[in-house]
């Protein structure tokens, strides 16, 4: 959950609007859409949903446990309106997108409901305005107003909406719509923009963000994209979060080898069975994506390599399972995020029956979990003794006395986090990169001390 202000009472600039943002980096780019929106329209914002005049829940649909979360939050956020009747809520996102319908039946308190089309319009909704309808998911702009909610030195840049794939398990293309991408010239501008403010490290991010620029008839995108963006004066990381492992080309590969580029894969494997597989609507089986991963390997020395991976998909039986193992334990991956099972309506997979149950599912995640944080924490031990760049993100809350941040092989908020001290005498890191001499390691972060 996080945190932000927004407003609403007697004048505009008087009432003040906290936003909870759940679920994905994606959902939180919108949320600072929502927040640069309000801004520009006057609103104030406080941090403690107790504190505001509007709060405003941006929801996740996507499985049901972000589901269960938004209603949870929603339940949180009406007991507060109930001690307090002039409290507004506000419900957005991709679950009233998903279930609009069902969520007004649980929850008639809500003042307000919009889905995915309409954030650039949430002004408007808190003051009880109708607004027009779009066909469509909206995407933001570089004009687009935005108010940054990650630290300084970083940021995410949202490349696209939507997905055209149609693997069996995912509703986000029947939330989302079709894949549409930005004019590469837009994400250009806003980065400089946030370059300007000092952002080191842009995060590229979307449903398929290897596929951006093709909805155009623009071929090798995100390629093209890397090297621009590479070349922007104060921008000294970029990442790419989320693409598919078939569109990994050699000219991305190639692009991926510069300086600025971190070396660093997200691709979503999801599982190493054929038959499975194929259930899926997916296409690389455990062999192929091996291949691939050795190939990345030979091309990029040092990346990092971060899937996800479902357990519990209907038909997957012992031997299935054993095969997910054992890709895991060769795929030696560095980071890896399992995903249970969930029937979404609409959704190929919704009509297959159930073969795994819910406890066995549990198990199993844990099972490779518990296979993947000892190849995480060899991964880790391999670093000590170095000093590695690390992208500063604020004093560490959990360590009095040291501050946090990530290596260039460490994603913003999925991976682990970097931990370091200060020599005797600074008060402050003197650096949004500093240089940090790793000296233990666990199965996820990594501790060190910095150096000149």
């Amino acid at each position: 959950m996080r945190l932000t202000r927004g407003a609403r009472g007697v004048r505009r600039a008087q009432r003040k609007v906290a936003l909870i943002s759940l679920g994905c980096a994606k959902n939180l780019v919108d949320s600072e859409v929502m927040l640069g929106a309000l801004k520009k329209s006057g609103y104030g914002f406080v941090s403690r949903p107790e504190d505001a005049d509007v709060v405003i829940v941006n929801t996740c649909g996507f499985i049901g446990p972000a589901r269960e979360e938004a209603e949870d939050t929603l339940g949180e956020v009406l007991r507060l309106k109930r001690a307090d009747p002039r409290k507004s809520v506000v419900a957005a996102g991709c679950y009233v997108e998903r279930d609009r319908a069902g969520l007004e039946r649980r929850f008639p308190a809500v003042d307000a409901w919009t889905g995915v089309r309409s954030f650039d319009q949430i002004a408007a909704i808190v003051d009880g305005r109708r607004v027009a309808g779009r066909d469509r998911t909206f995407l933001y702009s570089d004009s687009s107003p935005r108010l940054i909610s990650t630290p300084g030195t970083w940021a995410y840049v949202k490349i696209s909406e939507g997905c055209s794939h149609r693997c069996a398990f995912c509703a986000i293309p029947l939330i989302k719509g079709p894949y549409i991408s930005r004019g590469a010239a837009s994400v250009i501008r806003e980065a400089r923009k946030l370059a300007a403010l000092g952002v080191k490290e842009i995060d590229l991010i979307s449903h398929d963000t290897t596929w951006f620029g093709r909805d155009r008839g623009v071929r090798n995108g995100l390629a093209g994209l890397l090297e621009r963006l590479a070349r922007i004066r104060g921008v000294e990381w970029v990442r790419f979060l989320y693409g598919y492992p078939e569109e990994l080309s050699g000219l991305l590969l190639d692009a991926m080898a510069g300086p600025k580029i971190c070396r660093y894969i997200d691709v979503p494997f999801q599982h190493a069975d054929t038959a499975i597989l194929k259930a899926m609507r997916r296409g690389m089986d455990a062999a192929r994506a091996l291949r691939l991963i050795d190939r990345v390997r030979a091309h990029l020395p040092g990346v990092a390599i971060r899937t996800s991976l479902i357990v519990g998909f209907p038909g997957e039986g012992e031997k299935e399972f054993k095969a997910l193992k054992s890709f895991v334990n060769k795929a030696r991956f560095d980071h890896l995020g399992i995903f249970a099972f969930s029937p979404e309506k609409g959704t190929a997979a919704r009509a297959l029956a159930d073969t795994v149950s819910r406890e066995e599912i549990e198990d199993r995640r844990r099972e490779i979990m518990t296979l993947q944080a000892a190849i995480s924490l060899a991964h880790n031990k391999d670093r000590l003794g170095s000093a590695i760049d690390v992208i500063v993100e604020g004093p560490d809350a959990d360590t009095p006395g040291h501050w946090k941040g990530r290596g260039r092989f460490q994603a913003p908020e999925v991976d682990g986090i970097v931990r370091f001290s200060l020599p005797p005498g600074i008060s402050e890191p003197p650096a949004a990169i500093v240089r940090v001499e790793i000296e233990s390691a666990d199965a996820y972060d990594l501790t060190g001390r910095l150096v000149s």
